[in-house]
């Protein structure tokens, strides 16, 4: 994660009910293939990228930097959770803060891995970072991604058009954990 000031990295695996979040390994390329090549994934995310482009140049360990979470159940990568700073955003409402992304191949949909992941991450944010807010930005025609920012506790702050739809950014206020 950038610029969060992260002393550790990667933290130890988080266990939810069903899934673990972890650090990407050299045996999860090809599930990262699968997502960043899949258009089924990638229909409100500007298209998925050409598969021979990701087998050329992605590296033997995929997405392993600090804020990018592998979803594993059952041995299996379904997806990926990423938590970066903010940086770089055209709404001011997200400056700076944390942000929240995820990607899940089709066959993990409707299963409720994803608000499992999410909350999850979301989690180890506010027992790492307390007090820190975090943004999620969604195309609004993404309705399976609207009812889990819902679900997540994102409310909405703006709409706004970008990539050539509408988009929804919302963000979830800082949680306060229980001492």
């Amino acid at each position: 994660m950038e610029d969060l000031g992260l002393a550790t990295w990667p933290p130890e695996s988080i266990r939810t009910g069903r899934l673990v979040l972890r650090q990407p390994e050299a045996r999860d390329r090809a599930a990262f293939i699968d997502l960043l090549a899949s258009s089924q994934v990638h229909t409100c995310l500007g298209g998925p990228r050409p598969r021979d482009e990701l087998e050329r140049g992605m590296p033997g360990v995929p997405e392993r930097w600090p804020g990018s979470f592998a979803v594993d159940l059952d041995g299996a990568v379904i997806g990926q959770v990423l938590l970066r700073r903010a940086t770089g955003h055209s709404r001011p409402a997200a400056a700076g803060k944390a942000d929240l992304g995820y990607l899940f191949l089709p066959s993990a949909w409707g299963h409720g891995y994803a608000a499992e992941a999410c909350a999850g991450a979301l989690g180890w944010l506010a027992g790492a970072f307390p007090g820190e807010p975090v943004v999620l930005t969604t195309q609004s025609a993404n309705a399976g991604s609207m009812r889990l920012a819902a679900k997540l506790g994102f409310t909405e702050v703006e709409r706004f058009e970008a990539w050539g739809a509408e988009q929804w950014l919302g963000i979830r206020p800082p949680v306060t954990l229980a001492g």
